[in-house]
């Protein structure tokens, strides 16, 4: 199951929203057997996100987390594909556009652990 979790400084509207989630969920695949059928996606809008001691007006903090593991090349990938979205969507540039990756080994859901 993944994750992606984004804090963004800008307002996001429900039609972005939206289309952010769908192509989020099409990005997802990037990474070999994971797809959108389990993606969890979050948004956090209108976000203070400071870098270097400056506030920065158009920016973004994405947080991507697996269940279990993915090859470098896969996140690689994954953030161009990130960064494109983004940047089209709502005109944050891929410069102050951040991801970090997690590899979870244990997930629970539905009363359990995978």
């Amino acid at each position: 199951m993944p994750f992606i979790g984004s804090k963004i400084t800008v307002k996001l509207s429900k039609e972005k929203e939206e289309t952010i989630k769908k192509r989020l969920g099409e990005a997802i695949e990037l990474i070999p057997g994971k797809s959108e059928r389990f993606l969890m996606v979050g948004f956090e809008d209108e976000y203070s996100l400071y870098f270097g001691g400056e506030k920065l007006e158009r920016g973004a903090f994405i947080e991507v987390k697996v269940f279990g593991k993915a090859s470098k090349e896969a996140f690689a990938t994954l953030t161009r594909e990130i960064c494109s979205i983004y940047e089209e969507e709502l005109q944050i540039p891929q410069n102050k556009t951040y991801v970090k990756y997690e590899e979870v080994e244990n997930w629970g859901w539905n009363g359990s652990n995978f």
